[in-house]
């Protein structure tokens, strides 16, 4: 690309403790609302319909838009100012969710208005991950990253994981208006804050004509492709997603029947993964400087691996929510630690396609786990099948050493700790 980066404005080095907050809030309050939703729609569609199938694609229209929409999201965030494409993530939340509310208090409300619903604002969640991914590293210094992303990966998990999906229950019970209008506002007041976020919001434009969109979705793609770190990272990422959504599909049928619990320790069981994970946002800096970020994010292959293996081998409760717990931990402790690589890695020029290809692969990982899980669990037993999927995270390791070996992680915390900027691609 003949696309080049200005210079970092000195006022992102010099707010990046205010930037850090604006965006630790803005995601605080929007992944709440998100976690809320994700709970309230489905519960909500239970009152139009009676079929399990009818009411699991609610959530299947939320997720759609990550294999159908990313890629082109990416180039748009690399053209675009992505405070402006938050502002309007947001906007198009509040109206769909508006819209919602009017439907439910008219008494109009249908199942196909909510499918419709979930994809638009799966699509609005696209675009502000993806354009948030990319906002980040322009607006915070070099240094100071880990720090950021360990407050916001902690914030998504406990809003979007813990504290989301309690209110929705709650909500929806005191009544659908209730909980839509309670979300519409939170997602209008939460877009003011990002009026308080000081520094440069867009890449500087092209001095020569930009290639069409699809030729820029392949420079993304080509780009992921030739970074080796990033593209083993991403294998890697895929893999162990693999795993989540095998655990997630075959727990709740397992935890019941073979495990012998109830709905209220399954869901203990769930949210052994979201206290892993925000434990592990928050202890990621002190495991970094007492073992090393590369044999931290070794130790994520690990411990997510021992997620599935703990049912593989025992169906005692205690144990496999100490694995789930682990295997959230590791999650955690990954999360931030790719984000920091990969903003140190990636100029501001490929960030948006760089994000939206790699959630791509990572996420479309999941209902593709969960999918072939099932499958061979119908075909082999649900404890055969978590005995697969924990050899899948084995296969990673060599890959992952070799890659970011001893010389690479060095020269990457050298990177990191000077604040130096990546080249532009």
């Amino acid at each position: 690309m003949t696309e080049t980066l200005e210079p970092r404005a000195p006022e992102a080095a010099d707010h990046s403790a205010r930037n850090t907050a604006v965006l630790v809030a803005f995601t605080a309050a929007t992944n709440l609302a998100d976690g809320v939703l994700k709970v309230a729609l489905p519960l909500i569609a239970t009152t139009l319909t009676n079929s399990p199938a009818l009411v699991s694609g609610v959530l299947t229209t939320l997720m759609l838009p990550w294999l159908f929409t990313a890629l082109h999201v990416g180039v748009l965030v690399d053209r675009g100012d992505r405070r402006k494409l938050l502002w309007l993530a947001n906007f198009v939340r509040v109206v769909m969710v508006g819209g919602l509310l009017a439907a439910v208090l008219t008494g109009t409300l249908t199942l196909p208005m909510i499918y419709a619903s979930g994809i638009i604002l799966g699509v609005a969640e696209v675009i502000a991950l993806t354009a948030a991914a990319a906002l980040l590293p322009s607006v915070v210094a070099g240094p100071k990253r880990e720090r950021a992303n360990s407050w916001l990966t902690g914030a998504e998990t406990v809003c979007n994981e813990f504290i989301g999906p309690f209110l929705g229950g709650l909500l929806v019970a005191a009544g659908a208006g209730i909980v839509l209008g309670t979300t519409a506002i939170t997602y209008a007041i939460t877009a003011a804050t990002l009026v308080f976020l000081i520094g440069r919001f867009r890449v500087p434009p092209a001095t020569v004509a930009r290639p069409a969109v699809h030729a820029q979705i392949a420079e993304g793609l080509r780009y992921l492709w030739d970074q080796r770190v990033l593209r083993v990272m991403t294998v890697l990422v895929t893999a162990l997603n693999s795993l989540w959504g095998a655990w997630l599909a075959l727990m709740p049928l397992f935890a019941t029947t073979a495990m012998g619990v109830d709905k209220a320790v399954y869901g203990l069981l769930v949210g052994a993964l979201g206290a892993g994970g925000t434990i592990g946002a928050l202890l990621v800096a002190t495991c970094n400087r007492l073992f090393g970020r590369r044999q931290v994010m070794l130790g994520n292959i690990f411990l997510t691996g021992t997620m599935v293996a703990t049912p593989a081998f025992s169906t005692n409760p205690w144990v496999v929510a100490a694995g789930a717990f682990l295997g959230g931990l590791g999650s955690g402790l990954w999360v931030v630690n790719s984000r920091t690589v990969s903003q140190t890695l990636v100029s501001q020029s490929m960030m948006g396609r760089y994000s939206a290809t790699a959630r791509l692969f990572g996420w479309g990982a999941v209902p593709l786990g969960a999918f072939l899980s099932g499958l061979l669990a119908e075909w082999a037993g649900t404890q055969v099948a978590f005995a697969v999927f924990t050899v899948i995270a084995l296969t990673v390791v060599v890959p992952f050493l070799r890659v970011y070996s001893r010389p690479v992680a060095a020269d990457m915390e050298r990177r990191i700790s000077s604040g130096a900027e990546p080249e532009a691609q």
